[in-house]
């Protein structure tokens, strides 16, 4: 494969930079509502008001979650800018178009095997076409 031109790996460096401080600002932020809601549910003293705050607890836990994956693939695409491997599909070994790279730049796959990918792990958690 053809490496991307530097300009190119340059501007994707930067969405992938931006969008790892952004996940790491959200962490921080839903970690402390998380321990808020905690809190108000140990003092809540009525049933309905614990049943929320154990669900916005859930649910901040779920948003945390889907957080540390994303940052987990920014971590791994930056791994294959440094490597030479970023911009090759991890299923067929072709090239990524610039332009998928450019709207998602942790995609690991070309759409096409993206596409085959969710049909055959529905319950992968990975959302649609990264």
């Amino acid at each position: 494969m053809d490496s991307l031109p530097q300009e190119d790996l340059d501007k994707i460096s930067a969405l992938l930079d931006q969008r790892e401080k952004d996940l790491l600002v959200d962490i921080n932020r839903e970690a402390n509502q998380r321990d808020d809601y905690a809190q108000l549910a140990t003092e809540a003293p009525d049933p309905g008001d614990s049943a929320f705050a154990d669900l916005s607890t859930d649910l901040d836990n779920a948003a945390i979650g889907r957080d540390v994956v994303e940052l987990r693939a920014i971590r791994r695409a930056k791994e294959h800018i440094e490597n030479g491997s970023y911009g090759t599909c991890m299923d067929c070994s072709e090239a990524i178009p610039i332009e998928r790279l450019m709207a998602q730049p942790i995609a690991e796959r070309c759409a096409r095997c993206q596409q085959i990918f969710e049909k055959s792990h529905p319950a992968s958690g990975r959302g649609a076409s990264l």
